[in-house]
């Protein structure tokens, strides 16, 4: 696939998926709110929650499968750099209340204002975060 069918592929993907689970489990589809969960296990809430995230996991390795292998993908970053912006993230998720699929997808499909605030703030962090790793050694 090109590029622009199959971000556009992925985006309807995504968009299906958080409509879907607000409408048959009547919670949004925020991923860090489903993973914080995960630590409080209990009743059908935590299952269906726990069955989105497997779904998220497993559904990369079951496309490559059936695709006949993964894209071809060169990460420059050392494993120090990828685990210390896990952690930058995780702990701008928390610093958010949100990620961006709370807040990009959910929060702006439901004209969200605080989710529009936090999805500004991102960008800006992105953009930094680049403007920086360019300056930067």
């Amino acid at each position: 696939m090109t590029t622009l069918p199959s971000a556009f592929a992925g985006g309807l993907l995504i968009g299906l998926s958080a409509a879907l689970f607000l409408l048959l489990d009547g919670r949004i589809a925020g991923i860090s709110g489903l993973v914080a969960g995960l630590a409080r296990p209990a009743g059908p809430a935590w299952r269906i929650g726990a069955a989105f995230l497997a779904g998220l996991v497993l559904g990369p390795p079951v496309f490559a499968l059936l695709a006949g292998g993964w894209p071809a993908m060169r990460i420059e970053a050392s494993l120090p750099v990828l685990a210390l912006a896990g952690l930058l993230v995780g702990f701008g998720t928390r610093l958010g209340s949100g990620c961006t699929s709370g807040h990009g997808v959910c929060g702006l499909a439901r004209l969200s204002p605080r989710s529009a605030v936090a999805v500004v703030a991102f960008l800006a962090s992105g953009m930094l975060t680049v403007a920086a790793g360019r300056v930067l050694p």
